[in-house]
């Protein structure tokens, strides 16, 4: 379209013409029809040019890219703008000084998977308009989030937003990378950088400090004293040395970079660093320092937002001015803000402390330290805050330094409550050990007392009392044991809807009418191997637990007409594990039991507590503390995993709990192994000669009698030494050898070994109350047979026969063949 000065012009000069055409011919008629020929004219001309449209030198001028460049120019965020072709139209500083003049994206300098995802980014982008990435990690190891968006009057350009992602807890040290991007991006605000150690001598510097310290941006700092880079005038204004009195004064500003891991190092506990910050005040001598310290702060606050580390600043009577993502991130504070003091945020104990710090460093010689405090969102673990005074900055007078540790807290939480568990199954599993050998000798010794009495004696109901406790308390330690891990499990391969099946009838009877039981299983679950037995205590354990939390919340959840009790089954892939982000959870496949309940939820400080034996919220008297924790025992025992969370509504609040138990899919055969034909004693009548060998008094004898009633020799010996020297005797020509495993001195594999040095072939038969797995997979002794304690008179007679009708076959076939 002609510009409109042109229109104009033309349109001026038709009425003047019309006025001479007027005045010559004296004929107003003749003038209008010439205004209007004239008219229509000028019209033609602008409707053609708006039918041709824009020419080459058109109205839409070609960008300005310049102009463009300076719009985006963004601290903290690299930004670069490609076209079709993907080809570099323009970039600012902060993507230059990142990834170089020369990497235009997607091809940008990462490994192939990284460069895989930003290529899939921008046909994303492209096809859809706008795509993202969350984290790529690029080839110097820094994580970038990625957002390409397509723009331009024919969409023929990507906008590429970059941001760098700051690094949390112990890595926020080495984010802060003074000698690349970040540095620089410092740099061109007028800060320069340096971390030293306590003593002052100097870590790392920015190319930056160096070009003003030494006159090289390269050289090499590092050993030596930060102090005699700088020098100070009569009215104590820091400047660098190199530049004398003709430099600009800088502000000084000691942040202690607040490292538990830093902290306690081979040089010892006080080998603290700290970033040094000289901010430019970008004035002489003789100007005043108002404007230095106006500029010194928003220079300061600028970079604050971008630091790794949390910061925040007050005034000096101790309030706060600007606190930083990272901050509010530590101490909780995400999207609610600040509160007016610094004390606001820990604990009543602690308040007084942090109050003294903060004025005294915010009042006094500007000094730098760190006090440990608790916070209001984690009173139990303490933390360091760093504090220091800073001056000519305006208002601000006190630093506030506090690292996110919160990924630190949580694995050391994790770390100590694994830590805690082991202990304490290592624990149990000793005391149950000990105890079944207790337990042995009282069954076998009320056995023994009621082959001596008949149904309607005066002890006999006494006795069965006595039997029946001790069975009671041998189920005990069994929960011990599969708590701790080394119970005895007979796995097989299973399908887990085949288990639910089989025990969801005594589920239903134990729920009653008033809880709904649902069960939903998922297609194509792969097979999983446990024992059936044990698993199906698992789910009951976790079904009875759910009963007793609606009930104990005082029957159903509100809102749901009854209580419920869902089970469900699903099948989870590897790729799936992996966008769990699970720490615990190796990737593999899944094959996963999901137990859920409407009782209202797990209390949080309840949660770190769940799976401990002995715990439990029930009254005294009406619960053990061993469910969960034996079903934890079984499940980790199975190579599985059980975690437990609440399930929460529309609102956040918990309305019932959630158990997930993860079963490896098995791959493969199961390890065929011979089975042992159970008979009674009766059915063995050649007799036999055993060699029993058992460390305690009471479980020797019980064994020796029994075996003594079923028919055989029995030769006792009281440790593995004996035992050894009665094989060695060669008086007696023993069947078997029966002995225990854990024996003071020589113990019972040590022992065996020696026997089947002499003879090979001789059947063994173990005795102990730790898991049978547990023992073949550290004993590794061929051939060896297994009974658990504590055990009956008939139970192990009738094994002593068991194992010498399988040696008497094998010598048969072996003779035969």
């Amino acid at each position: 379209m002609p510009p409109a000065s042109l229109l104009a012009g033309l349109g001026g000069g038709v009425v003047a013409s019309a006025a001479v055409l007027w005045f010559a011919t004296g004929s107003g008629i003749v003038a209008l029809a010439f205004v209007l020929a004239a008219g229509v004219l000028l019209g033609g001309v602008v409707l053609l040019d708006r039918v041709r449209g824009p020419s080459e030198e058109g109205s839409l001028a070609a960008p300005d890219w310049s102009v463009t460049v300076a719009a985006i120019e963004r601290a903290g965020e690299a930004i670069a703008i490609t076209d079709r072709a993907n080809r570099m139209v323009c970039a600012n500083l902060f993507f230059l000084d990142s990834f170089g003049a020369n990497a235009a994206p997607p091809a940008l300098p990462m490994e192939r998977a990284g460069l895989e995802a930003v290529t899939l980014l921008a046909r994303n982008a492209w096809r859809d308009g706008s795509a993202a990435l969350e984290e790529v990690e690029a080839s110097d190891e820094t994580r970038w989030q990625i957002i390409a968006t397509r723009a331009g009057r024919g969409d023929d350009h990507l906008i590429w937003r970059l941001k760098p992602l700051a690094r949390s807890g112990g890595e926020s040290l080495q984010a802060l990378d003074l000698a690349g991007p970040f540095g620089r991006m410092l740099s061109r605000a007028g800060i320069e950088s340096a971390i030293t150690t306590a003593d002052g001598v100097i870590r790392a510097v920015s190319a930056g400090f160096a070009e003003r310290a030494a006159g090289d941006e390269r050289a090499s700092l590092v050993g030596q004293d930060f102090v005699s880079f700088l020098r100070s005038d009569e009215r104590d204004r820091i400047f660098f040395a190199r530049e004398g009195r003709g430099g600009t004064p800088q502000t000084l500003v000691d942040v202690p970079l607040v490292n538990p891991e830093e902290r306690v190092t081979a040089a010892g506990p006080d080998e603290a660093t700290s970033l040094m910050l000289l901010i430019d005040s970008g004035v002489g001598i003789g100007s005043g320092w108002d404007g230095a310290s106006q500029a010194g702060v928003a220079q300061l606050d600028a970079l604050l937002a971008q630091l790794p580390l949390g910061l925040a600043m007050t005034d000096r009577d101790g309030r706060f001015l600007f606190a930083n993502e990272a901050f509010l991130r530590s101490v909780g504070r995400e999207g609610r803000g600040l509160p007016a003091f610094p004390t606001d945020l820990v604990t009543r104990e602690d308040k007084a402390a942090l109050s003294d710090a903060v004025r005294r460093h915010g009042r006094g010689p500007a000094t730098s330290g760190d006090v440990a405090v608790r916070l209001t969102n984690s009173p139990e673990e303490p933390v360091s805050l760093g504090l220091a005074g800073v001056r000519g900055l305006g208002e601000a007078a006190v630093l506030l330094s506090l690292a996110d540790t919160s990924q630190e807290n949580q694995l050391r939480r994790q770390v100590a409550q694994a830590t805690k568990m082991q202990a304490v199954g290592q624990l149990a599993g000793g005391v149950a050990h000990d105890f079944n050998n207790v337990l042995t000798a009282i069954i076998g010794t009320c056995d023994l007392m009621l082959l001596r009495h008949i149904p309607g004696d005066s002890d006999y109901d006494d006795i069965q009392q006595i039997r029946a406790n001790s069975n009671r308390a041998a189920s005990l330690t069994r929960q011990l044991l599969a708590f701790s891990r080394q119970q005895t499990l007979r796995p097989e391969i299973i399908q887990l809807p085949d288990v639910v099946s089989e025990v969801s009838p005594l589920i239903k009877r134990l729920l009653g009418e008033k809880i709904a039981y649902y069960v939903q299983h998922d297609r194509n679950l792969g097979p999983v191997r446990a024992d059936p037995q044990q698993l199906e205590q698992v789910i009951m354990n976790l079904a009875v637990n759910a009963r007793d939390a609606i009930q104990g919340n005082g029957g159903p959840a509100r809102g749901n007409g009854q209580g419920r009790i869902s089970l469900f089954t699903r099948s989870l892939q590897a790729k799936q594990v992996m966008q769990l982000g699970s720490e615990v959870l190796p990737a593999a496949d899944y094959t996963v039991l999901i137990v859920q309940d409407t009782g209202g939820g797990i209390p949080p400080h309840v949660l770190p507590k769940l799976f401990e034996p002995f715990f439990t919220t029930k009254e005294q008297g009406k619960g053990t503390g061993l469910g969960l924790s034996t079903a934890y025992g079984i499940v980790k025992q199975s190579g599985g995993f059980i975690f437990a969370d609440n399930i929460t509504d529309k609102g956040g609040h918990p309305v019932g709990a959630r158990f997930t138990v993860y079963f490896p899919v098995h791959r493969g055969e199961v390890p065929k192994r011979r089975p042992v034909q159970e008979i009674v004693s009766s059915d063995w009548s050649a007799g036999g000669k055993v060699l029993l060998v058992e460390d305690e008094d009471m479980v020797r004898t019980v064994a020796e009698r029994a075996l003594t009633r079923a028919g055989y020799e029995v030769t006792p010996c009281a440790n593995g030494e004996e035992g050894l020297a009665a094989i060695l005797e060669g008086t007696t020509a023993f069947d078997v050898v029966v002995s225990d495993v854990v024996m003071p001195g020589m113990d019972g594999p040590a022992m065996v070994r020696a026997i089947r040095a002499r003879l090979p072939n001789i059947p063994v038969l173990f005795m102990s109350g730790y898991a049978e797995e547990q023992l073949r997979r550290d004993i590794d002794i061929p051939d060896m047979h297994f009974i658990a304690k504590p055990f009956s008179v008939a139970s192990i007679g009738d094994k002593v026969g068991a194992v010498l009708r399988e040696a008497r076959a094998e010598q048969g076939a072996g003779a035969g063949s």
